[in-house]
């Protein structure tokens, strides 16, 4: 595939090494508005840039009828408008807040421990989450989709970063530190014991690779789509 690249840091530099490990090309790297590119000489778009670009760059590949994989969070209050305009294009889109195996057997770990624990309220359910400083969005992508995957499995109403007493609203903790891929924690706390589940991403290779899956299966079909689709998780 002849891909365009929105985005170089860590990860799209990941991406673009395992994309030629595995005979793509990569046509044009994106990282500034400055950076010009022809959009008809590729067949395939992957964003991982800005939450503002993002959106951006979602719509002209739309609107230019190029399918476009997406793993940049922070900009889904506007999500629902490019489901809209996908559809009105009969374009191809696949956004995902994790691109990880890993990461998305853990969703589905955690919607289930959740229906198990829906009953037993004497717990407390909080999430912390931990990624490298140059991560821009708090909390992550990935902590919002386990707080919401939370509240429809469980009695909890919604979340808030930060500390809350509210017994209806689940407490995320997000921090950010040197070094750190990125950490998932799904804690049950009582005054008798505590129940954890924890995903801790060692690189991003895990990452990258799920995206370039991701690139590969989306090529040649038209409509909406998650990792979910690609890797089979109903």
């Amino acid at each position: 595939m002849r891909i365009i690249l929105f985005g170089y840091g860590k990860m799209g530099q990941t991406i673009e090494k395992i994309a030629q490990e595995r005979g793509h090309q990569i046509k044009f790297i994106i990282n500034s508005k400055n950076d010009s590119y022809n959009i008809k000489e590729a067949e395939m778009a992957i964003d991982f840039s800005t939450p503002i670009a993002a959106f951006q760059n979602i719509t002209m590949c739309l609107n230019s009828g190029l399918p476009i994989v997406c793993g940049t969070t922070g900009w889904l209050e506007k999500y629902d408008d490019i489901i809209n305009l996908c559809n009105k294009k009969k374009g191809a889109f696949l956004y995902s807040s994790n691109f990880s195996l890993g990461a998305n057997v853990f969703f589905e770990l955690n919607k289930r421990l959740a229906a198990l624990m829906k009953n037993h309220r004497h717990y407390k359910l909080s999430i912390k989450e931990i990624h490298h400083k140059e991560k821009k969005d708090s909390p992550s992508g990935t902590a919002i989709k386990l707080a919401n995957d939370l509240i429809k499995e469980s009695n909890y109403e919604n979340w808030k970063l930060g500390i809350t007493t509210n017994r209806k609203t689940i407490n995320i903790e997000s921090s950010r530190k040197e070094k750190i891929a990125g950490t998932h924690k799904i804690i049950y706390e009582s005054d008798i014991d505590t129940i954890k589940i924890e995903h801790n991403a060692k690189n991003r290779l895990g990452f990258a690779m799920g995206a370039i899956l991701s690139a590969e299966w989306l090529l040649g079909k038209t409509g909406i789509f998650s990792i979910n689709d690609v890797i089979n998780i109903k």
